[in-house]
């Protein structure tokens, strides 16, 4: 795949990178199932319904959006995505009932999916492929900002306006204005690219061993990130009787540790090795995730949080690089088989949710350790494939 060296700089960037800000739009999903649970009195297990509404449709949408974007284009899939997002914000504040919050949160989830299938493969296209890792993870960090903001959203909206529900007018107006940036300053013609996907040639990409690796370890890392954004603020109220209000911004510690995970990433992936940075980071991760789950006291708890949010900030988008440099040539089915795995966030929390009900947040977050060991195994076989 050819390099469009002449948008990688200036006007064009700007709206794409924007496009990661909408997409963090999506872990409100974490607080969202809180607010929820409490407000309409339910089971972990009925609560965690919202994450799968969420993160089922990666699986379900991701090919068709590949084959989309080969005949669409890339621009005009992010823009769809866009629209979708607007529409689904609207949903919940208009009809703040159980059912619609389902279907509010699948059309974030459709969006969502079509958003990420598009814009990892646009951003990357932009740029050669030495700086596909750390412009990515800069896109992750910008997503990152914007998932650390919704708690405080959610919280501020509570205490100004007595309700969290008016994220989502905002959430509403930044996804359109996102839209109509990239509307008029990216031309479709120049990201449009002929391509002759199919679901046979994206599923036939399993039949490599290192892409199926790299596809499992997509979709553990996303339980991780949406099985931690879910599972904090319920750890923190077990553990210390804290409110949901207060306890949400434990999600938002988490949030915000990424975001500078991310950020140092962005630096430190210039200049050394993605694999041996991936290694190191999850080796770290393992022990902070297993002090988080014992931990009592609640600064250590915290200084948990922190850690393991730091150490698993990369990770997504360096696999994600990894996939896109071995099957550079089929860098729209990769995106779609990629993003297919963030369905991992609809896999895991179910699970958890029914582990929590029975046996406590700390049994059923242990589900999320299997994830982290998996993806130490990945950054070692990649050790080899990318030497």
């Amino acid at each position: 795949m050819k390099q469009h060296s002449s948008s990688g700089t200036g006007k064009v960037i700007f709206p794409i990178l924007f496009g990661f800000f909408v997409m963090g739009f999506v872990d409100v999903v974490g607080i969202a199932t809180n607010y929820v649970k409490v407000h309409f009195a339910l089971s972990d297990k009925l609560a965690n319904l919202l994450p799968m509404m969420v993160f089922l449709w990666f699986a379900v949408f991701s090919i068709p959006t590949g084959i989309l974007m080969g005949k669409a284009g890339r621009r005009n899939t992010v823009i769809l995505s866009l629209l979708i997002t607007f529409a689904a914000m609207l949903i919940p504040f208009f009809f703040y009932q159980f059912t619609f919050i389902l279907i509010a949160f699948a059309l974030l989830g459709i969006g969502n999916t079509i958003l990420q299938v598009s814009l990892n493969p646009m951003i990357a296209y932009i740029v050669s492929p030495d700086r596909r890792a750390s412009i990515l993870t800069f896109g992750q960090f910008i997503k990152a900002v914007s998932s650390f903001l919704g708690p405080v959203i959610a919280g501020t909206a509570v205490a100004v306006f007595g309700s969290w529900i008016w994220i989502f007018p905002i959430y509403a107006l930044t996804s359109l204005l996102a839209a109509l940036w990239l509307l008029i300053t990216v031309s479709g013609k120049e990201e449009r690219m002929e391509t002759n996907t199919t679901f046979a040639s994206t599923l036939q990409l399993l039949k490599d061993k290192y892409i199926l690796l790299l596809f499992f370890g997509i979709l553990c890392i996303v339980g991780i990130d949406v099985g931690l954004n879910t599972s904090i603020p319920k750890l923190l109220m077990e553990k210390t009787g804290m409110p949901v209000e207060k306890a949400g911004l434990g999600t938002s510690l988490y949030f915000a540790a990424r975001t500078s995970g991310a950020f140092i990433g962005t630096i430190l992936l210039t200049r050394c090795s993605s694999v041996r940075f991936l290694q190191y980071t999850i080796l770290i991760a393992i022990v902070s995730f297993l002090s988080l789950l014992l931990a009592e006291n609640i600064w250590l708890i915290y200084t948990m949080i922190v850690i393991t949010g730091l150490m698993c900030a990369n990770v997504f988008s360096i696999l994600f690089s990894f996939a896109l440099k071995h099957k550079e040539e089929q860098a729209n089915e990769v995106s779609a088989l990629m993003i297919m795995g963030v369905s991992g966030g609809a896999l895991f929390t179910p699970v958890m949710g029914v582990i929590s009900d029975q046996f406590g947040q700390i049994s059923g977050m242990s589900v999320l350790l299997i994830c982290i060991l998996y993806i130490l195994f990945v950054s070692l076989k990649s050790r080899k494939e990318n030497s």
